[in-house]
C-alpha cells in the first residue's frame, strides 16, 4: 500500500473519532465540539496531503482513485448526518447531496462499462473544498443560525451545479 493510500485510509479511520466527538458534544460549544472540529480538520487536510503525495512521487493507484473520493464522501456526510439529526441542516438538503453522491458515482460506472473514465472535475473540487469548510465553520461557531443557513446554501448550490456539470459534459455515456 502506497504512502498516500496510507493517508487516505487514515481518514477513513478518522471517522468513527470524529463522531463520537460530535456526539459528546450534544453540538454545543466546548471541548468536544473543538476536539471535533480539530479531528475534522485534520481529516480534511489529508485530502490535500494525499492527492499532493500521490501525483508528486508518482503513487496514483487505482486502489487509491476509489478510496478518496469514498473518504471525502463519507467524511462529509457524517457530519451532514449528525446535524441533520440535531435538527441543524435539513434532510432536503442532505438528500440534494446523497443524490448527487449517487447519480455522479452511477454515471462514473456506466462511463467505466463503456471504456470512459470520468475524472474529478474542478467544480467537484470546489464542492468539496467548499463543504469542508462550511462544515468546519459550522462546528467552530455552533449555534449561529445564519451560519448555518450560509454554509447549507453553499452545499446545496456547489453539490447542485457540480452535480448538472458532471452530466451536461458526460450525457453521452448514458445513450446507446
Amino acid at each position: 500500500m502506497t504512502t498516500a493510500s496510507k493517508i487516505t485510509l487514515s481518514r477513513v479511520l478518522m471517522i468513527p473519532v470524529y463522531l463520537v466527538t460530535m456526539y459528546l458534544s450534544h453540538g454545543e460549544a466546548g471541548m468536544w465540539m473543538y476536539l471535533s472540529l480539530a479531528v475534522f480538520v485534520v481529516a480534511s487536510l489529508t485530502d490535500f496531503v494525499d492527492g499532493y503525495i500521490a501525483r508528486h512521487y508518482n503513487q496514483v493507484t487505482d486502489f487509491g482513485k476509489f478510496l478518496d473520493p469514498l473518504a471525502d464522501k463519507l467524511l462529509t456526510i457524517a457530519a451532514m448526518c449528525i446535524y441533520c439529526e440535531w435538527g441543524v441542516f435539513p434532510a432536503w438538503a442532505l438528500m440534494i447531496v446523497l443524490t448527487r453522491e449517487f447519480a455522479v458515482t452511477g454515471l462514473r460506472l456506466i462511463a467505466v462499462q463503456k471504456g470512459t473514465v470520468i475524472a474529478a472535475g474542478w467544480s467537484g473540487k470546489v464542492k468539496t473544498a467548499s463543504t469542508m469548510v462550511g462544515l468546519c465553520a459550522m462546528m467552530a461557531l455552533p449555534g449561529i443560525p445564519v451560519l448555518n443557513w450560509v454554509v447549507i446554501a453553499v452545499i446545496v448550490v456547489t453539490t447542485l451545479y457540480s452535480g448538472i456539470e458532471y452530466f451536461i459534459q458526460n450525457w453521452k455515456c448514458l445513450l446507446s
